[in-house]
């Protein structure tokens, strides 16, 4: 098939090298404008036009994909089908209806579960033992399209954002695959989706991150794997941030934390320490300090005094 590739993250790279290795003809990459980086502002290129360049496919970068001068320039491609793998732009009717096929989404998630813009970090989030990746023949509404193929995947018990992440972006790209096989074999069948069991799977925020003390430890540990590698989950000690990127709920409740209210630290061990929540304990594993690498909290503990006692508080 002649293909116009849509997406920008990391996520969508493996879509893109799929379908190249299927044989599909790549005719255009499109994703969204390189934004400055770091303290030179340096423009990086996204992870979907490096890969791109790599193949050496046209690269098309719009501000504006609604613009119509983009929907002109897509049309000139004359492609059969637009597959279109977390782009982070809303398609109008007139791209959606350009193709033979329409638009094909690679969605991360067990559709209508978790429509929205972090699917993945919301499943481990609210609790999910699997979820999946879903293909779907997009229309305007926002991830509400016909779903033509899901497949599974377990979430671990200590899965993480960033692993669930590369597992769905290898299980998205050999689904999306299997799509265009059955598109051109006019095997594919369009199931419509009902109303969606989850809440909207909202963009993550460095204020989520925020631990609240009071929910409870299991709750608070899917947060720090589901925000595991980004925005990260943190409190406050000291006056400073405290970022925790590795716990463990106890719902165990040790004798010193009989009274102890939420976000106090309750005991400190060699490799750990545990802090109160709303309900159990949370053993917290690893850690990081402004301006310091990660580390494990048994390093933390050899280079800062915590006691028994201590408060962690919200900012």
């Amino acid at each position: 098939m002649r293909v116009i590739f849509m997406g920008t993250p990391d996520f969508s790279v493996g879509t893109l090298e799929a379908l190249i290795a299927a044989g599909h003809e790549v005719c255009l990459a499109v994703t969204q404008p390189d934004k400055p980086k770091g303290r030179g502002g340096k423009m990086q290129y996204t992870p979907v036009k490096e890969r791109a360049l790599f193949h050496n496919i046209p690269v098309y970068q719009p501000k504006r994909v609604r613009d119509p001068e983009c929907v002109e320039e897509l049309r000139k491609y004359d492609a059969d089908v637009m597959v279109v793998v977390a782009f982070g732009q809303i398609l109008p009717k007139e791209i959606l209806e350009m193709t033979p096929y329409g638009c094909i989404n690679v969605h991360a998630s067990l559709l209508p579960k978790y429509r929205g813009a972090a699917p993945i970090q919301w499943a481990i989030i609210e609790g999910e033992e699997v979820t999946g990746v879903t293909t779907m023949q997009m229309d305007e509404g926002l991830d509400t399209g016909d779903m033509i193929l899901k497949t599974e995947v377990p979430v671990a018990a200590d899965e993480t954002g960033e692993s669930l992440h590369d597992k769905l972006a290898a299980a998205g790209a050999a689904l999306c695959v299997e799509t265009l096989k059955a598109l051109e074999d006019g095997t594919a069948v369009r199931e419509k989706q009902g109303e969606s069991p989850t809440a909207y799977a909202k963009m993550l925020t460095k204020e989520l991150g925020d631990i609240d003390w009071t929910e409870p430890a299991v709750k608070i540990e899917r947060l720090v794997r589901g925000l595991n590698s980004w925005p990260g989950t943190y409190t406050h000690w000291n006056g400073k941030v405290l970022k925790i990127w590795r716990a463990a709920a106890e719902t165990a409740q040790p004798a010193e934390a009989a009274d102890a209210q939420p976000g106090t630290v309750v005991s400190v061990e060699k490799e750990s320490f545990a802090v109160q929540t709303g309900d159990g304990v949370l053993r917290v594993l690893e850690v990081q300090m402004p301006g310091k690498k990660r580390m494990d909290a048994g390093a933390f503990l050899r280079g800062n005094t915590m006691e028994p006692g201590g408060l962690l508080s919200r900012g």
